[in-house]
Protein backbone atom coordinates (compact mmCIF):
# COMPACT_ATOMS: atom_id res chain seq x y z
CA UNK A 1 0.00 0.00 0.00
CA UNK A 2 1.55 3.49 -0.81
CA UNK A 3 1.77 5.81 1.80
CA UNK A 4 -1.08 7.69 2.21
CA UNK A 5 1.35 11.72 2.74
CA UNK A 6 4.11 11.22 0.48
CA UNK A 7 5.89 14.02 3.00
CA UNK A 8 5.72 11.75 5.67
CA UNK A 9 9.01 10.03 5.49
CA UNK A 10 12.66 10.14 7.20
CA UNK A 11 15.15 12.01 6.10
CA UNK A 12 18.16 10.54 8.35
CA UNK A 13 19.68 8.76 11.04
CA UNK A 14 19.75 10.57 14.44
CA UNK A 15 21.08 7.95 16.59
CA UNK A 16 20.91 4.25 17.03
CA UNK A 17 21.50 2.50 20.60
CA UNK A 18 23.67 -0.47 21.55
CA UNK A 19 23.32 -3.08 24.20
CA UNK A 20 26.42 -3.61 25.16
CA UNK A 21 28.16 -6.29 27.98
CA UNK A 22 29.96 -3.36 29.54
CA UNK A 23 29.84 0.28 28.67
CA UNK A 24 33.44 1.22 29.75
CA UNK A 25 34.73 -1.67 27.44
CA UNK A 26 32.80 -0.82 24.71
CA UNK A 27 33.78 3.40 25.28
CA UNK A 28 37.52 2.16 25.43
CA UNK A 29 36.95 0.59 22.36
CA UNK A 30 35.05 3.11 19.98
CA UNK A 31 36.98 6.37 21.31
CA UNK A 32 40.31 4.46 20.95
CA UNK A 33 40.43 2.51 17.93
CA UNK A 34 37.40 4.43 16.39
CA UNK A 35 38.07 7.61 16.90
CA UNK A 36 34.70 8.07 18.77
CA UNK A 37 33.97 10.65 21.52
CA UNK A 38 32.58 9.06 24.55
CA UNK A 39 29.95 11.23 26.54
CA UNK A 40 27.79 11.20 28.69
CA UNK A 41 24.65 13.22 28.96
CA UNK A 42 21.65 13.69 31.26
CA UNK A 43 18.44 12.53 29.40
CA UNK A 44 14.70 13.48 29.18
CA UNK A 45 14.30 11.56 32.18
CA UNK A 46 16.82 12.40 34.33
CA UNK A 47 19.18 9.88 34.16
CA UNK A 48 22.61 10.29 33.23
CA UNK A 49 23.62 8.00 30.28
CA UNK A 50 26.28 7.51 27.89
CA UNK A 51 26.61 7.95 24.23
CA UNK A 52 29.20 7.80 21.57
CA UNK A 53 29.44 10.94 19.07
CA UNK A 54 31.10 11.37 15.45
CA UNK A 55 30.11 13.67 12.86
CA UNK A 56 26.37 14.56 12.97
CA UNK A 57 25.52 11.13 15.05
CA UNK A 58 25.73 9.17 17.97
CA UNK A 59 25.24 5.92 19.40
CA UNK A 60 23.79 5.69 22.80
CA UNK A 61 24.78 2.62 24.79
CA UNK A 62 22.59 0.33 26.85
CA UNK A 63 23.98 -1.76 29.45
CA UNK A 64 22.84 -5.09 29.30
CA UNK A 65 20.25 -5.96 32.02
CA UNK A 66 19.59 -2.11 32.40
CA UNK A 67 17.94 -0.87 28.92
CA UNK A 68 16.06 1.81 29.15
CA UNK A 69 12.59 1.76 28.19
CA UNK A 70 11.50 1.17 25.63
CA UNK A 71 13.54 -0.62 24.30
CA UNK A 72 14.36 -3.48 21.60
CA UNK A 73 11.92 -6.47 22.02
CA UNK A 74 14.92 -8.65 22.21
CA UNK A 75 18.57 -6.44 23.27
CA UNK A 76 20.97 -8.27 23.20
CA UNK A 77 25.21 -7.47 23.12
CA UNK A 78 26.56 -8.57 20.08
CA UNK A 79 24.03 -8.67 17.31
CA UNK A 80 24.68 -5.66 15.23
CA UNK A 81 25.93 -4.93 11.94
CA UNK A 82 27.71 -0.97 11.43
CA UNK A 83 28.88 0.36 8.67
CA UNK A 84 31.05 3.53 8.97
CA UNK A 85 33.28 5.81 6.11
CA UNK A 86 36.25 7.38 6.92
CA UNK A 87 38.08 9.45 5.03
CA UNK A 88 41.58 7.71 5.93
CA UNK A 89 43.02 5.27 3.78
CA UNK A 90 42.41 1.28 4.40
CA UNK A 91 46.75 0.83 4.57
CA UNK A 92 46.65 3.64 7.60
CA UNK A 93 43.58 2.02 9.24
CA UNK A 94 45.38 -1.54 8.75
CA UNK A 95 48.41 -0.05 10.82
CA UNK A 96 46.32 0.93 13.38
CA UNK A 97 43.89 -1.57 14.11
CA UNK A 98 47.34 -3.75 14.28
CA UNK A 99 48.15 -1.62 16.83
CA UNK A 100 45.66 -1.97 18.74
CA UNK A 101 45.71 -5.71 18.82
CA UNK A 102 42.39 -5.24 16.58
CA UNK A 103 41.94 -8.54 14.77
CA UNK A 104 40.76 -7.78 10.48
CA UNK A 105 37.97 -10.42 10.04
CA UNK A 106 37.55 -9.60 6.27
CA UNK A 107 39.11 -7.02 3.70
CA UNK A 108 40.12 -4.69 2.10
CA UNK A 109 37.04 -5.94 0.11
CA UNK A 110 35.15 -4.07 -2.27
CA UNK A 111 31.41 -3.39 -1.27
CA UNK A 112 27.87 -1.46 -1.55
CA UNK A 113 27.38 1.40 0.13
CA UNK A 114 24.72 3.49 0.55
CA UNK A 115 25.08 6.04 -2.15
CA UNK A 116 27.71 4.10 -4.44
CA UNK A 117 30.52 1.60 -4.22
CA UNK A 118 33.02 1.44 -0.99
CA UNK A 119 36.40 -0.47 0.15
CA UNK A 120 36.33 -2.16 3.36
CA UNK A 121 37.28 -3.42 6.64
CA UNK A 122 35.67 -5.89 8.59
CA UNK A 123 36.19 -6.46 12.88
CA UNK A 124 34.76 -7.10 15.49
CA UNK A 125 33.89 -4.55 18.96
CA UNK A 126 34.50 -5.88 22.20
CA UNK A 127 31.09 -7.62 22.25
CA UNK A 128 31.28 -9.17 18.80
CA UNK A 129 29.48 -6.77 17.04
CA UNK A 130 30.68 -6.80 13.13
CA UNK A 131 31.94 -3.27 12.49
CA UNK A 132 33.07 -2.15 9.14
CA UNK A 133 34.97 0.81 8.69
CA UNK A 134 34.69 1.69 4.46
CA UNK A 135 35.87 4.34 2.28
CA UNK A 136 33.98 5.85 -0.33
CA UNK A 137 35.22 4.93 -4.17
CA UNK A 138 35.08 7.42 -6.89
Amino acid sequence: MPPSNIQCRVRVLDHLVLTVASIPETVRFYTQVLGMRGEQFDAADGTRRWALLFGQSKINLHQKGREFDPKAAHPNPGTADLCFLTDAPLEDWMTHLATHQVDIEDGPVPRSGATGAIMSLYLRDPDGNLIEVAVPQD
